[in-house]
C-alpha cells in the first residue's frame, strides 16, 4: 500500500512492523491494550499491538526524533513488507512534557474485532476540579491580567479549562465510550493508549474532536482551527438565533482572528502557498456552535517536513492556550490548579514519508479502570463574562457525559 492509498482506500488491512521485534507474539488482550483508533469522514485508521515506542521527549525535538525513528526502521526493513510504516499516539498540552507515540504491530482501515456487549449500567460519583465558583474566580483573575497587560508584556487571550473526575462502581469500558461517541459523525473520534497508571491499569484518551490541527498529504496541508463557541439549544428557533449571534459577536470574532493569525504566521515559513478566507464560518457539533476557518497551503519542501513536525510547530495554538502563547501558558499553570496531561494536546499519526493528520484532543476523557477525567475549556478575552464562560465549559462536557450515560445537568 502506498502512502497515497492510505488516504483513499476505505477498507484494506495492512501489516506493519512485523519481524522487528524478538518478543513473543502478544495475546489478543495485550494487542488490544495498545489499540489506537481514529475515525474521520476522510480517513479511518485502526491499529493493534505495540511493536516499538518512539523515545519520549518534548515538542521541540519531535520532528527530529520522528525522522531518526523512520531512518532507523529503514535499515531494519522486512523484505516484501507493505508500506507505509506509521507512528500513532498523542502529544501532551505541555510542550516540555513527554509525548506518547509508537509503532503498532498491525494497522487497518476497518475497526478492531471488539466484542460488542450490552452497555453496562454504572453508578457515578462526580467531583468537579475546580467547581464552577472556583472556575468563575479563575476567569475573573485572567480578565484582570488581560486588562493589566501592556505593550511590553502583552496578553490578549487565555484559555482556561476545568475538569470533572468521574468514579464508577465498576470498570469503565473505553471502547464502549469510543463507540458511543459516534453520535457526532462530523468529529474526529479517537482512542489512544497512554501507558499504565500507578495501579497497573491502562490509561486511554478517548474523545471526539471537532478541530483539525494539521494534516499533510504530499505537498498539501490543511488546518481547521475553531475558536469562539456557543452552546446549542434543542429549540430550533433559539438554536438558529444562537448561531447568528455567535457569527456577529465581536468578542468571539476577535478571539478567532487571533488563532488564525498565529497559525498563518507559524506555517508561512514552510509554504509556497497559504490561504484562508477573509472571515470565519459557522461549524456545528451535536452540542456546540463554533467559528471555524479552513486554512490550506502547499509546502515548499514536502519531503523535508513531516506532519508531526508541523503539529509540534503549531501546538498549542491560541485556540487551546491563548496569545501570546508563552504568557498564556504561564497564567494557565497559575490559575487552573491541575495538570492538563494530554487534554488540549493532539492525537494523530504520521508515516515514513511524512504524511499524517493531527487533531486537537478536545471533547475527551482520560479513562483508567473505574475513573474517567473529563476536560473542557473556554477562551478568555477582554469582554468575557465569567458565568457565560462557565456555561460554555458545561456545554462542552455534554458530548462525553452523554456517551457515558451520566446526568448532563450535573456539570
Amino acid at each position: 500500500m502506498t502512502a497515497a492509498q492510505l488516504w483513499k482506500v476505505p477498507d484494506v488491512p495492512v501489516q506493519i512492523g512485523g519481524g522487528l521485534s524478538d518478543a513473543p507474539q502478544a495475546s489478543a488482550e495485550q494487542q488490544m491494550n495498545w489499540a489506537f483508533g481514529i475515525s474521520t469522514p476522510e480517513l479511518k485508521l485502526f491499529t493493534t499491538g505495540l511493536e516499538k515506542r518512539l523515545k519520549p521527549g518534548p515538542a521541540a525535538t519531535l520532528g527530529e526524533r520522528v525522522q531518526v525513528f523512520f531512518d532507523t526502521l529503514a535499515g531494519d526493513a522486512v523484505p516484501g513488507e507493505p508500506a507505509p510504516r506509521l507512528l500513532v499516539g498523542a502529544l501532551p498540552f505541555d510542550r516540555n512534557a513527554d509525548d506518547c507515540l509508537f509503532l503498532p504491530q498491525r494497522a487497518a482501515n476497518r475497526p478492531w474485532p471488539v466484542q460488542s456487549s450490552a452497555p453496562q449500567r454504572l453508578n457515578w460519583r462526580m467531583e468537579p476540579q475546580p467547581n464552577r465558583a472556583a472556575y468563575r474566580a479563575a476567569v475573573a483573575g485572567a480578565l484582570a491580567e488581560i486588562r493589566r497587560a501592556s505593550a511590553e508584556s502583552p496578553l490578549e487571550k487565555v484559555v482556561l479549562s476545568r475538569s470533572l473526575k468521574l468514579t464508577a462502581d465498576g470498570r469503565i469500558d473505553p471502547f464502549d465510550l469510543w463507540s458511543a461517541l459516534k453520535a457526532d459523525p462530523s468529529a474526529a473520534r479517537f482512542i489512544t493508549p497512554l501507558g499504565q497508571d500507578a495501579g497497573g491499569a491502562m490509561r486511554r484518551l478517548v474523545g471526539a474532536s471537532p478541530e483539525l490541527l494539521i494534516s499533510k498529504q504530499g505537498a498539501r496541508i490543511l488546518s481547521y482551527p475553531l475558536a469562539g463557541s456557543a452552546r446549542r439549544s434543542p429549540d430550533l428557533a433559539e438554536d438558529e438565533a444562537v448561531s447568528k449571534a455567535l457569527l456577529r459577536s465581536d468578542k468571539d470574532r476577535r478571539e478567532h482572528a487571533a488563532v488564525v493569525e498565529a497559525i498563518l504566521d507559524a506555517l508561512t515559513p514552510y509554504c509556497s502557498e497559504l490561504r484562508a478566507p477573509p472571515g470565519p464560518a459557522l461549524v456545528s457539533t451535536r452540542t456546540m456552535w463554533h467559528l471555524g476557518t479552513r486554512i490550506e497551503g502547499r509546502l515548499r519542501h514536502p519531503d523535508r517536513v513531516s506532519s508531526a513536525e508541523l503539529a509540534a510547530v503549531l501546538h498549542p495554538t491560541p485556540a487551546v492556550a491563548g496569545a501570546p502563547r508563552e504568557r498564556a501558558v504561564e497564567l494557565i499553570q497559575q490559575l487552573e490548579g491541575y495538570d492538563r496531561g494530554f487534554y488540549a494536546g493532539a492525537v494523530g499519526w504520521t508515516n515514513a514519508v511524512g504524511d499524517g493528520a493531527w487533531h486537537v484532543s478536545l471533547r475527551c476523557a482520560e479513562v483508567a479502570g473505574d475513573t474517567a477525567r473529563l476536560y473542557a475549556g473556554a477562551g478568555i478575552v477582554d469582554g468575557s463574562d465569567p458565568e457565560a464562560e462557565a456555561d460554555e465549559t458545561s456545554g462542552k462536557f455534554q458530548a462525553v457525559l452523554r456517551a457515558l450515560g451520566v446526568d448532563e445537568a450535573a456539570a
